[in-house]
Formats: structure tokens, C-alpha cells, sequence
């Protein structure tokens, strides 16, 4: 009792755990070193400090002494094992003082020290064990008799009366040490088991958490490749502005001197008519015809609407007239730059290379016709005239690309004739192609994204799950983008702007195909020309200004 009352003044008044490195005040007071120094740090805006403990106060920061015979007596306690007493298991019989018990005994319910040990009795119903404070849950509650089978047909542990005279009686029973080496084989079956599940979902996590890393500097390197690209953007919007910028002030500058000049020509002109039109108002106010009539200036005077005044005004209007205005035709070719500016900006979001498709017509089933360019796949009613080939779909009008993925990102644009139904997407070259209704998407081994013309439908499949989309068909052209390593398989609408539809997420094992099913249309595979991107922005910048201005 004493040892614990001792432990517990090896306790810190700050933290209220055992001291770690203890130092002392000038007090005498005692801290861990590093609560105390929090303590001072808090109070150093104060000017004064003061000992959590007693509060003596210190007009300077006080120093730390380390106290070296508290840590080597906090050190010999707390290696020294707790005795039986510190547990609280003591000797029943002993009432005046708490001594330690060595043994229990079953039948008695009691705990002994050595002293009483040694008077008690030696007969075989006292069952001596270890020392415990639970004894009476090693008898049984109806006979108050030791508990020494084990029922297991009831899994229950009963007494001798149990099992010959109780409720037990003719039950399957066992020894308890019997019944609990079972029971011990059982549970280390069940640890076994336990454990290769345990390791099965560490190494389930290190992969996740792989997976995360490799996610995390995946991410990082893309937001550090789209800030570069984004950076070199704007500069590159900036030489652009200040090259649009400059061109406009030069020619507003060559304008302006050509018009300058043309400006002070009509001035000279303007006087020189002021000039003049004093002069005749002077001879018209003369009152002696001869000076006027002699009058040298007026002599060859002429109607000034017959030209003979003006002879200069055509000249002016054709300098007017050859003046340059700015040249708008220079300017707006600078936007041709703008458009290539754009076109690098698809080249670096979209790393993806794009991938010219051809369609395998060994693959492709008798109901499709396949274009002369192998680009296009149509429905028909018409049977083509094609041989039996093991690689061919025998009963679903569908077709795969010759060509195969097995590394690398890629994307390819598809456009359906806006008819009927029609399902893109990709499949492992082992997708069965002689079972019936083998749509593309209805095993585990293909992908597909699914459109219904009628209804303005999107769907994703795979493995004979179908997730409707929210998104409803606005356009007829969708484009696919693989990233083979990173095991996504993504689809967008080519609308303005480009919307995701939806991404798979897997872990290839093959290489994949393009493959493209066709009911009452066409699918055709290719990239969208400059002139349809143009319209498609320009359809799509037309529908916001309409929004706008409703």
C-alpha cells in the first residue's frame, strides 16, 4: 500500500503522469522538464512567472535543475513489479493487516497467505488455484459444487450434481481440461484463419495505399503539366494581345501623321480662301469702278463651281482616299495564331494520342456493311455475302478494329447516323462471338456505352450490368479515351462544351479492341474536321448568348 501511495507522488501536477527527465524550481517543486517549459512559455508575455504549484513568482525566467534523485528513485519503482497486495488480492482471513494471498481455495471461496496455507486443510474437495477474485463463478449457482464438466450439449460448465442429478443428467459430457483443449483447437484453427485474413488484408492495403500514392503523384504530375500549360497559355495570349496591340497602334500612328499632314494642307488651303474672300469683299465696297476693274488678283477670276477656285479639292479628296485605314484584314489574321494557340491547348489537355480505327470486316457479323474505307458500319436487312470464320460474330450485328491496345493512352471519336440504337466501346479479343445476345457490355470481358435514338438515352454496360446516365443525347458524336495502365476506359459527348459521360475503372488483362454493335443505323469512326469543330463551338456559343439573353 505504501509502494502505490509512493506511485502516485511520481506524478507530474501539469501532465498528472509519472515525470518524464523531472527538474525542479527553485521552490523546490518538481515537473517534467518539458511541461514546465510550456508553462514559462505561456506566461513569457506576462513579464513575471510563477510555479504551477505554489505560485512563487520569478521576475526573470527561472533555470531548471535537474533533479537527479527523484528520477533514479521514479526509475527503481517503477521497475519494481507490483506485489499481489498492489493487485488487491490479499489473504481473507488476515483482518488486521492486508498480506499478501499466495493461493484461493474453490470449496472455502477464499484467498490465503502463506501463514493460513499451511492450517488449511489437505482434504481433496478444497481445490487450491491460483489467486482470484472471481470464485464464485467457479461453482455452480444451483449445487454450490466445484464446476468440473463441460456439457456439450447445452455448452455449459457443470458440477458433479448437474450431471448425475440435474437437468444434465444422460448429456454428453466432457472433463473441463478435455473440453478446453477442444476449444483451444478450434480457436487456433479459427487464429490461423484469422491471421491469413489479417495478412490478406494488409497486403490489400499496401496495394490500396499504392494505389493511392501512384494516384497522388499521378495527380501531382497532371496539375503540374496543366499549370505549365496553362502558364504558357496565358504568356503566350499576352504576346499575342501586345503583338495585336502594337500592329493597331502602328497603323493608328501612320494614319494619324498621313492625316496629319493632308490636316494642314486644308489649313494653308482655308486661308489662302480667307485671304481671297477679304480681298473681294475690299473691291466690292470700292466705290471707283476702275480700281476694281484694274484690280491684278480678280483678273482671271472664275465661278469657283466651275473648278477654277478648287482646283486643288479633287487632289485632297484623293489623298483622303489614300489614306490607309486599319487594316482589319491584318488584325484578324493575327486570330488565325488564337486558333492554334486553341489546338495546342487540345493537344496538351488531350496526351492522349488519337488512334485511326479500321474495322475488321473478318470480325464484322453478315448483317453489317462495312464501308470501302473501313470506317463506317451500317445495318442492313440484307445478308452480306461473306465466308464462316471462327473470328466473325455469328448472330449480333457487331464488329471489332483490327487494330489492338495493349499500352499507352489513346482516344477516337465515333458519329451514329441519329437512327435507331448503337453501342461503342471495347472488348478483349477472347470475347465469345458465337453465343447469342453476346452484346458487347454483357460479359467481362467488353465495355460499351449504349445510345437509343428514340428516347435520347445513354447507358453504360459490362458484365450484363446496365447503369442508366442522367445525361440525355444532345449530340451525335462521342469520343473514347483509353489509359491502358491506369486501367480507365472513359466516354464523352463531343457537345459544346465536351461532357464526361462515364469512366470504368479495371485492371486490364488483355489487350483491347474497338468494337462498335449497330440496330437500324450506322456508326462511323473518325475524327471531327476543323470546319465541324468550328461549328459545333460556334452552335454552342450561340445557345449561351440565347440563354443569356432570356
Amino acid at each position: 500500500m505504501a509502494s502505490a501511495a509512493l506511485r502516485d507522488e511520481l506524478d507530474c501536477s501539469v501532465c498528472l503522469i509519472t515525470y518524464t527527465d523531472p527538474v525542479m524550481l527553485r521552490c523546490g517543486h518538481n515537473f517534467c522538464r518539458l511541461c514546465i517549459g510550456r508553462v514559462l512559455d505561456t506566461q513569457d508575455g506576462a513579464g513575471v512567472y510563477s510555479c504551477p504549484e505554489c505560485r512563487e513568482e520569478y521576475q526573470e525566467r527561472p533555470a531548471l535543475m535537474r533533479n537527479i534523485a527523484l528520477r533514479n528513485l521514479m526509475e527503481n519503482i517503477l521497475l519494481t513489479p507490483p506485489t499481489p497486495t498492489e493487485s488487491g488480492i490479499c489473504c481473507t482471513y488476515c483482518v488486521d493487516s492486508a498480506v499478501p494471498a499466495v493461493i484461493s481455495c474453490l470449496l472455502c471461496e477464499a484467498s490465503l497467505c502463506d501463514k493460513h496455507l499451511r492450517a488449511h486443510s489437505k482434504s481433496p474437495e478444497h481445490v487450491l488455484s491460483e489467486p482470484s477474485t472471481s470464485l464464485e463463478k467457479r461453482k455452480c449457482s444451483v449445487h454450490k459444487k466445484m464446476l468440473e464438466y463441460y456439457c456439450t450439449e447445452d455448452a455449459i460448465c457443470i458440477c458433479v450434481s448437474c450431471r448425475l442429478d440435474g437437468e444434465h443428467r444422460g448429456h454428453r459430457v466432457e472433463m473441463l481440461d478435455e473440453a478446453s483443449g477442444k476449444k483451444k483447437k478450434k480457436l487456433r484453427n479459427v487464429l490461423q484463419k484469422l491471421m491469413a485474413k489479417r495478412k490478406e488484408t494488409e497486403e490489400r492495403v499496401r496495394s490500396v495505399e499504392e494505389r493511392r500514392r501512384k494516384a497522388q503523384e499521378k495527380a501531382a504530375g497532371e496539375a503540374e503539366r496543366v499549370t505549365a500549360l496553362f502558364t504558357d497559355i496565358r504568356r503566350r495570349l499576352d504576346d499575342l494581345e501586345k503583338r495585336v496591340l502594337s500592329e493597331i497602334s502602328r497603323q493608328q500612328k501612320k494614319e494619324s501623321l498621313s492625316l496629319s499632314a493632308l490636316i494642314q494642307q486644308l489649313e494653308i488651303k482655308k486661308d489662302e480662301l480667307s485671304r481671297k474672300m477679304r480681298h473681294i469683299e475690299e473691291l466690292c465696297n470700292m466705290a471707283d469702278p476702275l480700281t476694281v476693274l484694274q484690280d491684278p488678283e480678280t483678273g482671271d477670276l472664275c465661278d469657283p463651281e466651275e473648278g477654277g477656285g478648287d482646283e486643288d479639292t479633287g487632289g485632297h479628296d484623293r489623298q483622303l482616299h489614300d489614306v490607309d485605314d486599319l487594316d482589319v484584314a491584318v488584325i484578324s489574321d493575327t486570330f488565325s495564331t488564337l486558333c492554334d494557340i486553341i489546338s495546342g491547348i487540345r493537344s496538351g489537355i488531350y496526351v492522349k494520342s488519337f488512334s485511326d480505327i479500321l474495322l475488321d470486316v473478318n470480325t464484322a457479323n453478315k448483317y453489317l456493311h462495312i464501308s470501302w474505307d473501313l470506317k463506317t458500319a451500317t445495318w442492313t436487312l440484307e445478308k452480306q455475302n461473306r465466308p464462316e470464320t471462327a473470328e466473325r460474330f455469328q448472330y449480333d450485328s457487331q464488329v471489332m478494329s483490327s487494330r489492338r491496345f495493349s499500352s499507352g493512352q489513346h482516344y477516337w471519336d465515333v458519329q451514329s447516323s441519329g437512327s435507331g440504337q448503337w453501342m461503342v466501346g471495347m472488348c478483349y479479343p477472347s470475347i465469345d462471338r458465337e453465343v447469342g445476345l453476346s452484346y458487347i457490355g454483357d460479359d467481362i470481358k467488353s465495355w460499351s456505352l449504349r445510345g437509343e435514338c428514340r428516347n435520347k438515352k445513354y447507358s453504360v454496360i459490362h458484365n450484363c450490368k446496365v447503369v442508366e446516365l442522367p445525361h440525355q443525347i444532345s449530340s451525335n458524336r462521342v469520343r473514347i479515351c483509353l489509359d491502358y495502365e491506369a486501367g480507365q476506359l472513359s466516354f464523352y459527348e463531343l457537345c459544346y462544351p465536351i461532357k464526361h459521360l462515364h469512366t470504368f475503372t479495371t485492371t486490364f488483362t488483355e489487350p483491347l479492341h474497338a468494337a462498335v454493335w449497330v440496330l437500324e443505323g450506322s456508326i462511323k469512326i473518325g475524327r471531327m474536321s476543323k470546319w465541324e469543330q468550328l461549328v459545333r463551338v460556334t452552335r454552342g456559343l450561340i445557345s449561351e448568348l440565347l440563354i443569356q439573353d432570356e
